[in-house]
């Protein structure tokens, strides 16, 4: 619905762009949304045709809990990519898809789940010095197809604005094996892995639904 929306109103805006005859293909500028911010290029081929080339980076810091340990995250984006931009109006209004290099991670380093410093992982509690720096770290597909709808001018030379939404493909997030740093032997060394691993189920479990990611982007260029 929101999609659909947003198409409709790309519309509206093509009709004043299409009836320029300037014939300006190259477009540099920037753009910025949930893939982050960066540097992009575009050249129109024809009324109907384009191709554009982006690369985004961005770094954002996200609290959150599971299974009552307390963690803090850190999601660091970081993709490329080509699209291929369909103009069926020959106007502003695309629908685009193509293919991005995923170089986005994350990781999160767990708090002590107890005032006094102790973490209970599973049915276990484990003092600070056993456990040290609890680690959780995160995979992707390398690469990730990506499809949106979206706005992105004419052919007039000048200063232009886009914008487009849709969703980056990028598969299930999967959690890597949780890492100490504490000093930890013996049979508690066992029972400890096996809570790490039960653990690390149960972040997976949380994540487990978020194999799209949204794309909203906003850019700005000029066009020569």
């Amino acid at each position: 619905m929101m999609l659909a929306t947003f198409a409709v109103a790309c519309l509206v805006v093509s009709p004043a762009f299409a009836g320029q005859n300037d014939d300006a293909r190259f477009r540099v500028g920037v753009t910025g949304g949930t893939l982050g911010i960066g540097p992009e290029v575009a050249y129109r081929l024809n009324d109907r045709l384009g191709v554009r080339a982006n690369a985004t980076f961005l770094s954002v810091s996200h609290s959150f809990d599971s299974d009552g340990l307390n963690y803090d995250g850190n999601v660091k984006l970081g993709s490329g990519g080509v699209m291929l931009d369909v103009f069926p109006f020959k106007g502003g209004f695309r629908i685009s898809g193509g293919v991005r290099i995923n170089g986005n991670k994350a990781h999160a380093i767990a708090r002590p789940s107890n005032s006094n410093g102790s973490y209970t992982i599973g049915l276990n509690t484990y003092t600070a010095t056993e456990i040290g720096t609890l680690r959780a770290d995160t995979e992707l597909n390398d690469v990730a197809p990506i499809l949106t709808v979206g706005y992105g001018g004419g052919t007039s030379s000048g200063f232009t604005f886009g914008v487009e939404a849709g969703a980056l493909f990028q598969g299930g997030i999967r959690i890597k094996p949780l890492t100490y740093t504490g000093a930890i032997t013996g049979a508690a060394r066992d029972r400890l892995l096996a809570d790490l691993e039960r653990e690390r189920a149960s972040v997976q479990d949380d994540i487990d639904d978020y194999k799209v990611y949204p794309v909203v982007q906003i850019s700005v260029g000029y066009r020569f």
